[in-house]
């Protein structure tokens, strides 16, 4: 990672050691348990993710590949504000790579947010803003939203913001639906550029 965990408060790294030792869903990865995250209590942004991809799994480092070279490009910011865990908390749906399957990487696997989700949510009590990405996190976190399609979700950011704001995934994958939603480039991104600075404060 690109940074250590030795600042933070005991309670914190107690917790972050039990997820980062978590095996609750090995018998279901194909690469085995390697939990990834990113958080500390002075955070201001929190990411919400679906799961890591292999690429991540590999490294340790959450949103290490192209997703995240767009979601940065996004959030008009670097790595270097990205991975600062006292600005930018990154807590995905499924913290360990669930493997591949026809159309892409698998779900988060189920057993993870039920067990970890709420604990890791109490110890980041000064998020500004919130990025929700992807249907498993919509389905989470915006109640109301599990029925609609992400599309749909996004569409409707207006009615989430400031605080929250729904994106689509930013993988490469995505690039059709962009082409599709040109709106989303020239209404939303603007608007989250600036709820980022905001969040950060503007001499971030």
């Amino acid at each position: 990672m690109l940074h250590a965990d030795t600042d933070l408060p005991p309670a914190t790294a107690l917790l972050l050691q039990q997820v980062r030792s978590c095996t609750l869903c090995a018998p279901h990865l194909p690469l085995g348990a390697r939990p990834v995250l990113q958080v500390h209590p002075a955070a201001r942004i929190l990411v919400v993710g679906q799961a890591p991809g292999i690429r991540v799994h590999n490294s340790g480092i959450p949103f290490d590949d192209a997703s995240g070279d767009r979601l940065r490009q996004w959030m008009g910011i670097g790595r270097d504000v990205f991975y600062e865990p006292t600005q930018i908390a990154i807590v995905p749906m499924g913290f360990c790579y669930p493997g591949t399957g026809k159309a892409g990487d698998l779900p988060p696997r189920p057993e993870c947010a039920p067990h970890w989700r709420q604990q890791v949510l109490e110890h980041l009590p000064h998020i500004a803003l919130t990025l929700v990405i992807g249907q498993y996190a919509q389905t989470w976190h915006l109640p109301g939203s599990g029925n609609r399609s992400v599309t749909s979700t996004v569409e409707r950011w207006q009615e989430y913001a400031p605080g929250v704001i729904p994106l689509p995934h930013p993988s490469p994958r995505n690039n059709i639906w962009l082409k599709r939603n040109p709106w989303f480039a020239e209404t939303l991104l603007p608007e989250l550029k600036g709820l980022v600075a905001q969040a950060l404060g503007e001499g971030f």
